[in-house]
């Protein structure tokens, strides 16, 4: 009876504290056997064991004996391999990525080698598996790192990164476990689709995918789109409009909205363009083409800043990720937007590229079979992940309870204000020799601090976009008596901040002052993101404290809950505000901030559904050209006399392969001619709003009938192509017929557009018309 109680107890507080988290009393009961197990694997040889783990692979199937067995491997190989033996959350985490989880274990909880032992078990019941990490330093550390567990293992390991070569990419993917940024995982899809050769295909059906940082990568990223582009020329922006927008005042010739994301000319602002332009009328016909350039530049005037959104760096322009606060590599806005921010800055234009095909994360997780995930904040996008993945968060306990301190927030009247109460902060707690790590909203905020730290005397290190590199060194330091580190976003970092420093040397000095002290100096848009801040702090029972500063002239306030209750009393010197309605306003601003980026995310995945249904529909074509000798027998069928002439020329082989790069050209061509008319249709699609008709609808029924045409189109220009083409002394010279690809291709990722529903766009450009009427 009393365990009955205690069971129900745990169930009743699991729902309270964690609602729609997978319960783990499955998992706790299998511990016990897997501790049985130690000391008979201990008396075992190297070889002996690998010899063991081999067994698993002749298993029918995979349930709780086979959970068990792995995990008691894991553990052993663990011990023996890194001199670490697995705590039971550990391998509770394990098996919750072996059953389908996404499993949420706090910072500094051994996430790495709980994944690590799940993919393993993955490989040995004979499954490939792609770790994915968010960038390559993390893929390339953690296969390394974690090798000769797999070693023990008997299970091969390699990993991916943008420097090696089609052929080391081949032997990476051949290994049973694979680790790669997502984004690097991503491009080697797109790269595949373009291939002529079954040869040259790097990457093997998917199976299975554990996905490092989770929260991040299947909610964050989900709807940016992984681009492969091939030549065409540098892009353009309009230098005149560029220079007229320039000198555009807010207020007077433009107007932006309280959430930043639309910024729309007055009736005086277009009387000034129009005039500087040459006395044209932008809202004619004849003027649509300067318009679309005007609001182009204007959005990268009003709404995109320097060191907030990017950075200009060695005469580039280059994206800041705002959840990650790093550069975003490879990253780029579409291409006019991002030649208007170019010309802004004045810095030369960038390639322009015709986009060959496109893959949103979501999707390239949606190729595989089985995806499973870990991170130290999952339960907030539970609702999320089963919404768009089918997948339930399982909450692993820590390992020893959490002792951190966490002080409610402290509100202030205006940011300056709040910005003198956080420099008194970390004089006070500074000098107690704590060391102090402060989370800020984007570069230029962590720049200014510690501009400001140093004239008060308070030197610290800084971490941000323009030193990522440095990232792993700062962070492991973070932690040592009297440090002082100013960071932007800790998302995704994948480095532990260990007391005393890297050498863990004043671990116990510091411990005994109080841990590591977090300061945010603002609250994020999201609730994982303060929790990522908050946890680098008491990471395996550490002592350790956090404390967010907030101001009700925050950008999070201002964007998403600008109407501030009134009678909220502010203290007249520091400007502090205890009253409870300041909190639950800042609440409801990043309740309302989350809700925006879930409608995005759904907005998006409604429209990029059937472009994905057509992509795979196009590619089971693809596939069977490449693989097959279809090509040859579809224009031998069409053509009988143009292949019996050009058989007597050509052996046997070199005549599939040509008709093969003939009709995967065409596929190709048209897959692309495609997604850019389904772009045009997209970016037009609000005028189906204003009309009444459903846009989601409108692009359906625009969409569907232009894909029915490729496949007959394919075949109509590959038989004009295969009889057109000439035969000389080497053979078809497909080239001279137009079968040409790309001198050049190169992969990039579209950054979400900054700016709000074309609808609203539209409405907003109309209600400026009818004021100048």
């Amino acid at each position: 009876m009393p365990a009955l109680i205690t069971r129900m107890g745990k169930r009743l507080r699991r729902l309270i504290e964690r609602p729609g988290s997978a319960e783990l009393t499955r998992y706790e009961a299998l511990l016990p056997a897997i501790g049985d197990l130690e000391a008979e694997l201990g008396e075992l040889s190297d070889t002996e064991l690998t010899e063991r783990a081999g067994k698993l692979r002749l298993e029918a199937e995979f349930g709780d004996t086979q959970l068990v067995e792995i995990c008691a491997l894991g553990r052993e190989a663990a011990k023996r391999a890194l001199d670490e033996r697995a705590f039971d959350v550990q391998l509770l985490g394990t098996m919750g990525l072996l059953t389908g989880h996404v499993v949420q274990m706090e910072t500094g909880e051994g996430k790495t080698l709980a994944g690590a032992l799940a993919a393993a078990g993955y490989a040995l019941q004979g499954k490939r598996v792609h770790v994915t990490t968010v960038n390559d330093y993390l893929a390339r550390r953690d296969a390394e790192w974690m090798k000769p567990v797999y070693d023990l293992l008997g299970v091969s390991v390699s990993w991916v990164d943008p420097t090696l070569t089609r052929d080391e990419r081949r032997e990476a993917y051949a290994r049973e476990v694979t680790y790669g940024a997502v984004s690097e995982i991503g491009f080697d899809v797109l790269r595949d689709r373009l291939v002529t050769r079954v040869e040259d295909l790097v990457q093997p059906e998917p199976e299975v995918a554990i996905v490092d940082e989770a929260d991040s990568v299947l909610v964050d990223e989900a709807r940016v789109p992984l681009v492969m582009a091939g030549s065409v020329d540098h892009a353009t922006a309009d230098v005149e409009v560029a220079n007229v927008v320039r000198r555009l005042r807010l207020g007077l010739h433009y107007e932006t909205d309280s959430d930043g994301r639309n910024a729309w000319l007055t009736a005086a602002g277009a009387s000034v363009v129009e005039k500087a332009l040459g006395g044209i009328d932008l809202y004619d016909e004849s003027g649509a083409d300067r318009l679309a350039a005007v609001n182009v530049a204007l959005h990268a005037h009003a709404l995109l800043t320097r060191d907030v959104d990017y950075l200009v760096r060695d005469g580039k322009v280059q994206l800041i990720n705002a959840s990650r606060g790093r550069v975003a590599e490879l990253q780029r806005w579409p291409d006019g937007l991002q030649a208007a921010v170019e010309a802004k800055e004045q810095v030369a234009a960038t390639d322009r590229g015709e986009i060959l095909d496109s893959i949103t994360v979501q999707a390239l997780m949606a190729r595989y079979p089985q995806v499973a995930g870990m991170t130290g904040t999952a339960v907030a996008v539970a609702e999320q992940l089963r919404e768009f993945y089918k997948l339930e968060v399982a909450v692993i306990p820590p390992n020893k309870p959490n002792i951190r301190t966490d002080e409610p927030d402290r509100i202030y009247a205006s940011p300056s204000q709040k910005l003198r109460a956080i420099e008194a902060e970390i004089r006070e707690v500074h000098e107690t020799g704590r060391p102090i790590l402060v989370g800020t909203q984007d570069v230029a905020e962590s720049e200014e601090l510690a501009e400001k730290l140093e004239k008060a005397g308070l030197p610290c290190v800084v971490l941000n976009a323009r030193n990522d590199a440095e990232e792993a060194a700062i962070i492991a330091e973070a932690g040592k008596y009297g440090a002082v580190t100013v960071s932007t976003q800790m998302a995704g970092r994948g480095t532990d901040i260990r007391l005393g420093g890297a050498d863990g040397k004043d671990r116990e000095r510091v411990a005994e002052l109080g841990g590591l002290h977090v300061i945010g100096t603002a609250r994020y848009p999201s609730s994982r993101l303060d929790g990522q801040l908050r946890g680098r702090s008491g990471r395996q029972g550490d002592p350790g404290s956090a404390v967010f500063f907030a101001s009700l002239n925050d950008e999070l306030v201002l964007s998403n809950a600008p109407d501030v209750p009134e009678g909220i009393a502010a203290d007249e010197e520091t400007g502090r505000i205890t009253d409870p309605a300041a909190q639950r306003q800042i609440n409801h601003a990043q309740r309302v901030a989350e809700g925006v980026h879930l409608e995005i995310h759904r907005n998006t995945w409604r429209y990029t559904r059937l472009i994905e249904h057509q992509r795979a529909e196009l590619l089971k074509h693809r596939d069977e050209l490449l693989r097959t000798e279809l090509a040859a027998e579809k224009l031998k069928e069409a053509a009988p006399k143009r292949y019996e002439e050009l058989a007597e020329k050509l052996d046997s082989d070199a005549l599939v392969q040509v008709c093969r790069e003939i009709m995967l050209f065409h596929l190709d061509e048209l897959w692309s001619d495609h997604l850019a008319y389904l772009s045009d249709v997209r970016e037009s699609i609000h005028l189906r709003a204003i009309a009444r008709e459903t846009p989601l609808d409108e692009f359906h029924r625009l969409a569907i009938p232009e894909f029915h045409k490729i496949v007959p189109t394919i075949e109509e220009r590959s038989l004009k192509t295969f009889e057109e083409a000439e035969v000389g002394d080497d053979g078809i010279d497909l080239g001279a017929a137009g079968v040409r690809r790309p001198s050049s291709t190169w992969t990039y990722l579209v950054h979400d557009s900054p700016f709000d529903s074309d609808f609203e766009q539209t409405l907003k450009q109309v209600r400026s018309l009818i004021k100048r009427k």
